[in-house]
């Protein structure tokens, strides 16, 4: 832990929600309750149209590191992790998904590995919730460069990665509804930024009725564009 405030980056993490009233308390306390400091809480609400903003704004009215954003249409988790970068001010940016836990000790040793090996862009371990199951599993263990011609290889919701290394690769692709992180890893290694892998697990993985289960056949199609190097067809993000 970096128990100096004075001493600590200041750090946004960025949370895109939409529907999430049953899971969301959670991923926002394994936030608000870490042993790092000095960081705000950027969160999407992406046109919810359960209980998740009310959830949202009690929690905004008792922390004043969160800062609560509304889009008026669902916009999609690509375009409303841009709107939180250009509004955020931390000088490491760290990704939260909202059906997901933070460990409490993960910001602090993320950014102490950042600030003592001089790291742009880490990610750590993850269990799957329910289960002692940790993602990813073997191919953690393999030259990521060689995974990501198979697959993504990192878990997005880890991911930290300094402000102006996100900028200069230019955030995250609009043109990718899905597979936005592995877009973003394809364009790191493309400007030879090193993506450094934590073997420790910092994070709850939640694999049920998520994403990439219930939109499994559109992340593969953006993932296989990310593969070929292609643009994907825009007619094609509601199939």
């Amino acid at each position: 832990m970096i128990a100096n405030m004075d001493k600590q980056p200041h750090i946004s993490v960025l949370m895109s929600v939409f529907n999430a009233e049953e899971v969301i308390s959670d991923a926002i306390e394994s936030i608000l309750d870490q042993d790092y400091e000095n960081f705000e809480f950027l969160i999407m609400n992406d046109a919810s149209t359960d209980g998740t903003p009310s959830i949202l704004e009690t929690y905004q009215t008792s922390d004043s590191r969160m800062k609560v954003f509304h889009n008026k249409e669902n916009l999609g988790l690509t375009v409303s992790l841009n709107k939180l970068i250009h509004n955020s001010k931390g000088n490491i940016i760290f990704r939260q998904d909202a059906d997901d836990t933070s460990y409490l000790n993960r910001l602090s040793f993320q950014v102490q590995q950042m600030q003592e090996k001089g790291y742009n862009v880490c990610v750590t371990k993850a269990k799957v919730k329910g289960s002692k199951k940790a993602r990813p599993h073997l191919s953690y263990y393999l030259p990521y460069k060689l995974v990501m011609k198979l697959k993504n290889p990192f878990i997005h919701g880890t991911l930290a990665i300094r402000r102006e290394t996100l900028l200069e690769v230019g955030t995250y692709d609009e043109n990718f509804y899905f597979a936005q992180d592995y877009k973003l890893y394809a364009e790191l290694i493309n400007k030879k930024y090193k993506i450094h892998k934590i073997y420790k697990i910092l994070y709850n993985l939640n694999t049920v009725n998520n994403i990439s289960t219930k939109f499994a056949s559109k992340q593969k199609y953006y993932s296989d564009c990310v593969k070929k190097k292609k643009l994907p067809d825009l007619r094609f993000r509601d199939f």
